[in-house]
């Protein structure tokens, strides 16, 4: 049986990505955050203060677990050294939900740190789709996945990526975690509709929004996720809860980590557009 104080497991309302800098503040403040989000390759030790750390902000709230480690996307043998880690951390975190991305990340058994794009066809979609199938099975639960940014596309494409993403979820029976700052990224870097991609995504599978901030660059777009939630990154995020409803939402702020106060502050706008959609 847990031990954990907060036994619920459901997520709703507009989350935090939870970071170093702000244990201290959260635990001295408990603050009225409906859920965090944990990046689940820093929790991954039998030990020490992450883990520690991890369970007590647990302790008083759900959690979800975000991953970059997956590489699902790569043709390296799955490392299941990787996934036992992943399945002890969920087993002692009991988190709502745990995902990773479509994207691949590992070549030769080495790790690039970066997450690459992939080619959408047919063989692709097979193969990626065999590999979720696999986790999953690994971890005993669904996981959820989520749509990339890129900045390069390929000539053997022969789908569209919302195309590529509904026959994942046909293909394995996994949910989504629908990125809003990626499709914007992706859109104009290369040219084409956010709306239209939106219309393209199997409503019932979206479990999950993440939005965050780009940087302009001189001809394309940047996903840091180090700045304020853009204004086209709004409109098509209501768009996206027009047509899939009040879904979970988290602001996702990595690099040059503001205050927790303004990290709030952007999750209390999406909490003011999530309560027009409930």
């Amino acid at each position: 049986m847990s031990s954990y104080k907060f036994k619920g497991h459901e997520i709703q309302g507009a989350g935090l990505g939870l970071r170093s800098s702000h244990y201290q503040e959260i635990f001295d403040t408990k603050p009225d955050v409906p859920w965090f989000e944990l990046l689940s390759d820093n929790y991954m030790s039998d030990g020490g203060l992450p883990i520690i750390r991890a369970e007590k902000i647990r302790e008083d709230y759900p959690v979800t677990l975000h991953g970059v480690g997956m590489s699902l996307g790569s043709t390296d043998p799955l490392n299941t050294d990787y996934l036992s880690k992943l399945k002890a951390l969920t087993d002692r975190i009991e988190p709502t939900y745990v995902s990773d991305h479509i994207a691949w990340v590992s070549v030769g058994g080495k790790y690039t740190h970066d997450l690459l794009p992939l080619p959408y066809t047919e063989e692709t979609l097979h193969h990626i789709s065999d590999r979720i199938s696999q986790v999953q099975e690994f971890l005993g639960r669904k996981i959820l996945v989520e749509n990339p940014s890129s900045y390069m596309t390929f000539d053997s494409t022969d789908m569209t990526e919302a195309e590529f993403i509904k026959g994942i979820t046909q293909r394995t029976d996994c949910d989504l975690l629908l990125d809003i700052n990626n499709i914007y990224v992706s859109a104009v870097n290369h040219d084409f509709d956010p709306y239209e991609y939106l219309k393209g995504i199997p409503s019932d599978r979206v479990k999950e929004i993440h939005l965050a901030g780009y940087e302009k660059m001189d001809n394309y777009l940047f996903d840091t996720h180090g700045y304020q939630v853009h204004p086209p990154v709004w409109d098509l995020y209501r768009a996206a809860l027009k047509q899939f409803g009040a879904i979970p939402t988290l602001i996702e702020w990595d690099t040059d980590v503001p205050s927790f106060t303004t990290l709030r502050q952007e999750a209390k706008k999406a909490e003011q557009q999530l309560k027009a959609f409930s």
